[in-house]
């Protein structure tokens, strides 16, 4: 095993991309999200990316128009299928044995992912699903439904409970708090209604990954399905799976997406 960079062209502009080799004849596509670089937050995604070729499947990294050491101008997340179908061609190059690619995005890379229909990959691994609108991009609020079932284990918790009795608790931030709690859930964006409508023609195995503790992952999940089957919801994480436990978890959801 080891790691390769690369450049590719992508109309008129070159990419940079990162390959962890492996024999393995399926492999894994990492789409960044936000405007990170393709090490990821914190390194994150690249030793992601070296745990899975250890395991013997090839993973290919890339920075996408604008971002990182890539040229170009940066056409934000609605606008990469491009960026990805490229990708996608320039990791089948490097990899000439694989036959099968799932795709693996965080925040609004998985957004990319459910626009571009699947962007030609056999199946996705959606994590954490921006739906967001840039309207409300600074709202740090979580939604009712979130804030509902934080007050509902908090009534489960003795210990909160005798807090409560007992004048620990800042009652009128409580107030506040319950009044959010009891507003209608929002309706679904637009964004997350077109990403429905891309996924919806995707015929591959889908797994949508939720941090229950993440903002971005609580929004989603009010304008979605909440028994939506393919949902797997990993208890307590954050956005970027950063405590060990919670990337242990996301490892074990993309090998069982391999190995499918």
């Amino acid at each position: 095993m080891s790691r390769r960079s690369h450049a590719f062209a992508c109309d008129g502009q070159m990419l940079a991309g990162t390959l962890d080799t492996a024999l393995g004849t399926t492999g894994l596509l990492i789409v960044t999200g936000g405007n990170e670089i393709r090490s990821g937050a914190f390194g994150g995604q690249a030793d992601m990316a070296k745990r899975i070729a250890s395991a013997g499947y090839p993973v290919f990294r890339f920075d996408r128009r604008g971002i990182g050491d890539s040229e170009g101008e940066n056409r934000g997340f609605r606008d990469c299928a491009e960026d990805i179908a490229t990708a996608l061609a320039a990791f089948r190059a490097m990899a000439p044995q694989i036959t099968r690619v799932i795709g693996f995005g965080n925040c609004d890379a998985a957004s990319a992912l459910m626009l571009a229909g699947g962007a030609g990959l056999a199946a996705l691994v959606l994590s954490n699903p921006w739906t967001i609108e840039d309207s409300e991009a600074d709202d740090s609020t979580p939604p009712p439904d979130a804030v509902r079932a934080r007050y509902l284990e908090k009534l489960r918790n003795p210990s909160e409970v005798k807090r409560l009795l007992g004048g620990g608790v800042d009652l009128r931030k409580l107030a506040r708090g319950m009044v959010h709690a009891l507003k209608p859930p929002p309706p679904p964006s637009s964004l997350a209604q077109d990403m429905a409508a891309g996924l919806a023609g995707f015929a591959g195995d889908v797994r949508i990954l939720l941090a229950t503790a993440d903002r971005t992952a609580q929004v989603f999940e009010a304008a979605w399905d909440r028994n939506d089957p393919r949902i797997r919801r990993c208890e307590g994480a954050g956005h970027a799976y950063v405590e060990p436990a919670h990337r242990d978890w996301l490892r074990v959801q993309l090998l069982e997406a391999l190995r499918a």
